[in-house]
């Protein structure tokens, strides 16, 4: 056998070792196109680039997603998904309502921090109107949870007369993630406007504490704080 040959047989049996692993492939491929989607967007990043750093072919692409978008939108859906299953092991319901609140800031900031490749999907989606994140089959039901646990640790701090009582966990949800989102989608243009790193090192301690002590400060009650 030539080695040529040799090489081809070679390519074949991984090839049908990774198919017989397909949960393996479908994570690898999601893992790699996550990261293509970020740098390229979804006009700029290409399957067969994907194909190739996986291993894969276009075909098993397709066999898996359907077509770009598909893979596009599982990709959206995955990076949501990781940070609620973040989100569903910290144990909020036995701490007390200030440091729920506070764990739960903070987990996503250090979530945002260490996936910057999921705040670059979410601008790009956003110029795009969503219009692919609305199309992902059962997303609703999966960010429901993160809701849930606000309302949850919302009404343990209004019962005990901690909390104010109007507003709402959508509203404790969107001020943790517009600031965590911020620090992470402007540390460069923040930077170069203001010379100073968002991300550093030396300011992590600061602004860490700073997003609980915000939103902590918003749910006192009027004419407490």
């Amino acid at each position: 056998m030539t080695r040529s040959e040799t090489t081809g047989a070679t390519s074949e049996k991984e090839t049908v070792k990774r198919t017989r692993n397909p949960e393996k492939t479908r994570e690898n491929i999601l893992r790699v196109a996550m990261t293509e989607f970020a740098d390229k967007g979804l006009t700029g990043a290409r399957i067969d680039e994907i194909a190739a750093k996986t291993a894969t072919t276009k075909r098993m692409l397709y066999y898996y997603f359907g077509d770009k978008e598909g893979l596009y939108r599982a990709v959206l859906q995955r990076a949501y998904e990781e940070i609620r299953y973040e989100e569903s092991q910290l144990d909020v319901d036995h701490l007390e309502p200030t440091e729920a609140i506070r764990a739960l800031a903070e987990l996503t900031f250090d979530h945002h921090e260490a996936h910057p490749d999921f705040i670059r999907l979410v601008a790009i989606e956003n110029t795009n109107r969503g219009a692919n994140l609305v199309q992902a089959e059962g997303l609703p039901e999966t960010q429901a949870p993160a809701i849930r646990t606000l309302e949850r640790i919302l009404q343990r701090g209004q019962e005990a007369g901690i909390f104010r009582t109007d507003t709402t966990a959508l509203d404790i949800h969107m001020l943790i993630s517009s600031y965590c989102v911020f620090r992470v989608a402007n540390r460069y243009t923040f930077k170069a406007l203001f010379d100073w790193d968002l991300t550093g090192a030396e300011n992590r301690p600061h602004l860490r504490a700073m997003i609980g002590d915000v939103v902590l400060a918003y749910l006192q009650q009027p004419g407490k704080v």
